[in-house]
């Protein structure tokens, strides 16, 4: 099995952080030919991008069950469990809010993905499909993402 990118991010950020990017503002350049797919997106005030973690280093050891974000104040959870870049596949997800489409990129805000990662997809958020009424999380992702966004 082999993944071919779409496009690539590029934005202000250059190494990974686990707080702040909600107001991180980058571009998604797709490459040729798969720009000319970018159109009718302009209709749409959210996106959501598919991502290549490319720094991501998973070690089953020490990621199948860890702390998010390594902090003494959260409990031991398995992977699947979090969102952590330290993944089996390490495949991001993430719902931005579109800000202006061009003829090869998008212009969005609260990307979740350092410059240079590979775009896998983009699918545009559908509220049908994507929000889910009454969703169940744990106290401690509250917790962990006061400051995320």
């Amino acid at each position: 099995m082999s993944w071919n990118p779409i496009g690539v991010v590029r934005s202000p950020i250059s190494e990974a952080m686990d707080e702040n990017w909600g107001g991180v503002e980058s571009d998604i350049e797709l490459f040729s030919p798969y720009d000319r797919g970018l159109k009718g997106l302009e209709e749409f005030s959210h996106l959501l991008v598919v991502f290549w973690l490319h720094q991501a280093d998973f070690h089953p050891e020490r990621d199948l069950i860890r702390r998010p974000q390594g902090r003494a104040d959260m409990p031991d959870t398995g992977i699947f469990a979090q969102r952590a870049k330290h993944r089996p596949n390490p495949i991001g997800i993430t719902a931005v809010s579109i800000l202006e489409v061009g003829e090869n990129r998008v212009r969005v805000r609260g990307l979740d993905a350092i410059d240079g990662t590979p775009v896998l997809d983009l699918k545009p958020y559908v509220p049908a499909f994507d929000q889910v009424a009454c969703a169940r999380i744990p106290a401690w992702l509250d917790q962990l993402m006061k400051t995320y966004f």
